[in-house]
């Protein structure tokens, strides 16, 4: 594996940064995953953007996105693989061993997995955690992801791929690495960004595409769904047929059907919507 490491590509065994630097100490930085198909990334503008708002959120300076181009670009051709995960981690730099930063500027790494395509069904199980929908990171992509790393553990315990959490006034809000969906009556519903989850880049594409609606949902819903599915970078679009204990169709339902139809379709166009 060839990694980009600030500035240059660098083999894995010595694409180093220093034990100081700030995303490692206290995770300060903030990230991207990407996908890519035959060494072409998809929505790549979109993902960029959002990694300036993250930046501008955790007050870091913005990103120079000709770089991030730049390194994604080497880091691909470097790393042929069907199916990737690019990954773009930009972080706060070598800094004292605290909340304060340094001065020496941001740090800039993006390496590049091949990824197995992802099952059309899964199962999820929900949490007792919340996601706090008025904290300073809400809405920001960080690399402060220790509480998705716990909970995405209690899924795999539990036989499931991933794990719901409501929000501090129990609201459905997001999965670890993704986005939620709900069939109700045979119309789409997702939660809004206000009830603390990520706008996801394939979010904001399956509401644009299939006119989902974007609803206030309490976490009742998952038991009264007809179908229910999960949007990220690398799911796409993935029908769910578990909920906790609850069993669902073994197959995608039909509105969750179309909805993947309708995304291949689009983003198969379109790699840079």
């Amino acid at each position: 594996m060839r990694i980009w490491v600030n500035g240059g590509l660098r083999d894995a065994d010595d694409a180093r940064l220093s034990v100081l630097d700030h995303g490692l100490t206290v995770g300060d930085g903030i990230f991207e995953t990407v996908r890519t198909s035959e060494g072409k990334p998809f929505a790549l503008t979109r993902h960029l953007d959002r990694l300036t708002r993250s930046a501008r959120g955790l007050g870091l300076p913005d990103p120079d996105l000709d770089e991030v181009r730049r390194a994604a670009t080497a880091v691909i051709d470097a790393n042929p693989v069907p199916l990737g995960r690019l990954r773009i981690t930009y972080t706060g730099g070598l800094s004292p061993l605290g909340s304060d930063r340094g001065t020496a500027g941001p740090s800039l790494v993006v390496a590049l997995d091949g990824v197995s395509r992802r099952p059309d069904t899964t199962a999820v199980i929900t949490v007792p955690w919340t996601r706090n929908e008025r904290g300073a990171l809400t809405g920001l992509k960080t690399t402060s992801y220790a509480e998705n790393v716990v909970a995405l553990a209690r899924a795999r315990e539990r036989g499931a791929s991933e794990a719901l959490f409501p929000n501090t006034t129990g609201r459905l809000c997001e999965g670890t690495g993704s986005n939620v969906f709900v069939v109700l009556d045979g119309r789409i519903h997702t939660p809004p960004v206000a009830s603390g989850c990520l706008a996801g880049i394939t979010r904001a594409l399956a509401v644009e595409w299939t006119g989902a609606e974007e609803s206030d949902l309490s976490m009742e819903v998952l038991a009264e769904a007809d179908e229910v599915f999960l949007t990220s970078t690398l799911r796409d679009i993935q029908a769910v047929h578990r909920v906790d204990d609850r069993a669902l169709a073994a197959e995608p339902g039909p509105v969750t059907a179309k909805a993947m139809r309708i995304f291949d379709e689009r983003a198969g166009s379109d790699l840079d919507p």
